[in-house]
């Protein structure tokens, strides 16, 4: 099955080189500026995730289940890669990533710092260096309020 898993990764990092990504050289920001996909592509809408508990036995709905933003980012991402690998996608097949986020209590505003370091460790890496486009908002509240960060993104698979 792990076999089958990488094969399927393999296949996709080689359709992945279909799509096309801009970016300005200068800028170090690990984001693309835009995203050229192929005809006869699929695209692929995953729904938003957030992280999952990391403290189970704390109320579901409260911060102390879930972490903070770093935290969260790196939950909400990894369970993108999961639900991706199910598709037989990776991260490097996202074209286009939406980050949802409430401001922490304890900082009082967004900790966009924080959502980065987790990002970074998705994205813009020798492993991984394909970028999304992508935006980052500032939102009044998420569905579940233990929740600072919300992801959607949407993959492309090429035939």
């Amino acid at each position: 099955m792990l076999a089958a898993a990488l094969a399927g990764g393999a296949v996709s990092a080689a359709r992945a080189k279909d799509v096309i990504r801009h970016s300005d050289p200068a800028d170090h920001f690990p984001i693309a500026t835009a995203i050229e996909v192929p005809p006869g592509a699929s695209t692929i809408y995953l729904s938003g995730l957030g992280a999952p508990p990391i403290d189970k036995s704390a109320d579901p709905k409260t911060l102390a289940a879930y972490g903070d933003t770093e935290t969260q980012v790196r939950g909400a991402l990894t369970r993108i890669q999961g639900e991706l690998a199910k598709l037989k996608l990776t991260m490097g097949d996202v074209v286009n990533m939406h980050i949802y986020m409430v401001a922490d209590p304890k900082l009082g505003k967004i900790d966009f710092a924080g959502m980065m370091k987790a990002y970074t460790e998705f994205y813009g890496t020798p492993a991984q260096p394909r970028l999304p486009t992508r935006a980052a908002f500032e939102v009044a509240h998420l569905a579940n309020p233990g929740w600072l960060v919300e992801i959607e993104v949407v993959a492309v698979r090429t035939h």
